[in-house]
């Protein structure tokens, strides 16, 4: 018993260390939708997420050898160029990663002014879609984050001996997660809205995300280029990025503000001089 309490807390941990990423696109991608409906869209989006997580669970314990075995049709290679051979898995994390990286390219192209003539735009220059597209996108996306987690959940209760068990411990897990992510969603969105200037932060970081998911998929699919074989970033190396990022951020704003500060001490210096 002790040891199944034990696996669920780990559990649960893992599932909030790995679902920071997800976190933060929820939070950026809520903000397309509507101003009314985003708390909403976000609540429904994470709802619907923990259902289809525990169904993903219920699939992958049952098939996944399927999504680990290559494909043979995607395998091969093209001599002294290029050797690959994709699986289910990888093709998932690959198209999730691609997709992040649009995603946060196409954000940061609006923000400094190139907005699309054919996309909804509210009075701030943001452009907007619907509730049900917003809800859309964050359960897919949180299917393609939450299947790292769901095979590290699963190679963690492979020492309980009941399989029924080691279900209930992981759906419990994806759950308690899901309302972890519920409560802390609308705080990060509420952060971000009264803090503007931290929206590029996210979006940068949300880029970095794309490309460790897609370095992730690379090496799931055993992809070499030119000999040289595509290595994942690990999460470590992800937050030591994150980090950094916030730190230059902050050093950047206040070094900006004190720029600021020296421009309107010598103007008033100026006019003090003239009068």
């Amino acid at each position: 018993m002790l040891e199944v309490i034990f696996t669920l807390l780990m559990l649960v941990l893992l599932q909030a260390v790995l679902g920071f990423d997800n976190l933060l696109y929820i939070s950026l991608e809520s903000k397309k939708a509507p101003l009314d409906d985003q708390k909403r869209v976000r609540k429904v989006g994470i709802l619907i997420a923990i259902v289809l997580r525990i169904v993903l669970l219920f699939i992958l314990v049952r098939v996944i050898g399927y999504f680990q075995e290559p494909f043979s049709w995607l395998t091969g290679e093209i001599e002294d160029v290029l050797h690959f051979a994709f699986n289910g898995h990888s093709l998932i994390v690959l198209a999730g990663g691609a997709f992040i990286i649009y995603t946060a390219i196409k954000e940061i192209w609006h923000m400094i002014g190139k907005v699309d003539l054919n996309e909804e735009v509210d009075g701030d220059g943001k452009s907007r879609k619907t509730a049900n597209a917003v809800i859309t996108s964050i359960v897919i996306m949180n299917l393609v984050f939450s299947f790292d987690s769901i095979l590290a959940a699963i190679g963690l209760t492979s020492e309980i001996e009941n399989p029924t068990t080691a279900f209930i411990v992981m759906a419990i897990a994806i759950v308690l997660s899901g309302l972890l992510m519920l409560l802390l969603a609308d705080k990060i969105s509420t952060f971000l809205a009264k803090n503007r200037m931290y929206e590029v932060l996210g979006l940068f970081i949300l880029f970095i995300v794309g490309i460790m998911l897609v370095t992730e998929g690379g090496h799931l699919a055993h992809l070499k280029i030119f000999g040289n074989e595509i290595v994942p970033m690990s999460k470590t190396t992800f937050y030591f990025v994150i980090v950094v990022l916030i730190i230059t951020d902050i050093v950047q704003g206040r070094y900006q503000k004190k720029l600021i500060a020296e421009q309107e001490s010598t103007i008033l210096k100026n006019k003090d001089k003239k009068a």
